[in-house]
């Protein structure tokens, strides 16, 4: 079966090797074992990486072990913060090169590796110029929205509103992962990261969506594409409660309209919630998704058969509506139009 891992990882080595030559923070060191340990703005270790992030043949191959036609989509993932933790002009340059990375992959890989662009968001002109060279220039599918501004939660600040409106305009997918500049002081030194990891990333991406959701950008922009990681967090579970608790946002209508207005991926270690995602937002809005390397594709694809969905809905998470909702078209086609 031919499919769409529409939340996979990988980084460029260039990108961690180059940070290691920074004196200030920001920066990264080799961990010994071929990865890296990075330090955000403030000298915290706030991710470790490992070689299995790096090396994009050896990724590829560890797909076609699992017996199916596996094309990929690469994001950032929690390190997409780190565009917006750098100056202004570091971080419009180091961005850049990290997009020029993804389109050397997408490039060696047609219609097998599509990327995503990274986007610093401290200064919306800055941010609009970088999203417009990812896109028309360098031919990404989509941009990397982080859970925060740096350590600022406000990704709906009134001066991105243009922001917003070059990304619909462009009809690019904004790919929202949790960044672990928000609640990761607070928790992860509880039970050796676990309250964190198990919790804290949820709370941050499900409170940054919901910010979309009550500045009213959503109401606003309503064909704005924003794919929501981890099955969309906490908000399909808790959506009478965000009904209930956000009218005084002065919305024209429930929080739930425009939370089922999202996409999102099947990235659950739980069929059960893989299986609510898919009833909460509708079969045509979610994607198959693994998150390889942080989790085990083989494991993904275990829980997502226990759904038990038929035949013509499987097709569609794992193939289609990934391709319909980000654009992707097979390279054959694209150089005929």
């Amino acid at each position: 079966m031919r499919m769409v891992d529409s939340h996979f990882h990988w980084w460029p080595r260039e990108v961690f090797d180059e940070l290691c030559k920074r004196t200030d923070y920001p920066r990264a060191e080799p961990d010994g074992k071929g990865g890296y340990r990075y330090f955000n703005h403030q000298g915290k270790n706030a991710l470790s990486v490992w070689k299995e992030w790096f090396d994009l043949d050896d990724q590829l191959a560890h797909m076609d072990s699992l017996g199916h036609e596996i094309d990929v989509v690469c994001s950032i993932g929690p390190f997409s913060v780190h565009f917006s933790d750098l100056p202004i002009e570091e971080g419009r340059d180091a961005a850049i090169y990290w997009n020029e990375r993804m389109a050397d992959a997408q490039n060696s890989h047609p219609g097998r590796v599509w990327a995503t662009g990274a986007v610093p968001l401290v200064d919306t002109k800055v941010a609009i110029e970088v999203m417009d060279h990812a896109i028309n220039d360098l031919g990404l599918i989509g941009m990397n929205l982080p859970g925060s501004v740096g350590k600022d939660p406000r990704i709906d600040h009134e001066r991105l509103e243009p922001f917003y409106d070059r990304a619909e305009e462009l009809g690019i997918p904004l790919f929202l992962h949790p960044t672990d500049a928000v609640f990761q002081e607070m928790l992860d030194d509880d039970y050796n990261g676990a309250l964190h990891l198990s919790l804290g990333r949820v709370i941050e991406v499900s409170v940054a969506a919901m910010r979309l959701v009550l500045s009213g950008i959503m109401e606003r922009h309503p064909d704005l594409k924003i794919v929501m990681s981890h099955t969309g967090g906490a908000l399909p579970y808790q959506s009478g409660r965000m009904d209930k608790n956000t009218k005084k946002a002065q919305l024209p209508r429930p929080a739930s309209e425009y939370l089922k207005r999202f996409y999102t991926d099947t990235v659950s270690p739980h069929t059960e919630g893989m299986k609510f995602a898919v009833e909460y937002y509708g079969v045509d809005h979610v994607m198959y998704g693994t998150d390889y390397p942080c989790w085990d594709p083989a494991a993904a694809l275990e829980f997502f058969a226990g759904i038990g969905l038929s035949k013509v809905d499987t097709e569609k998470i794992m193939n289609s509506n990934a391709r319909r909702i980000l654009g992707l078209r097979d390279p054959l086609q694209a150089a005929a139009e």
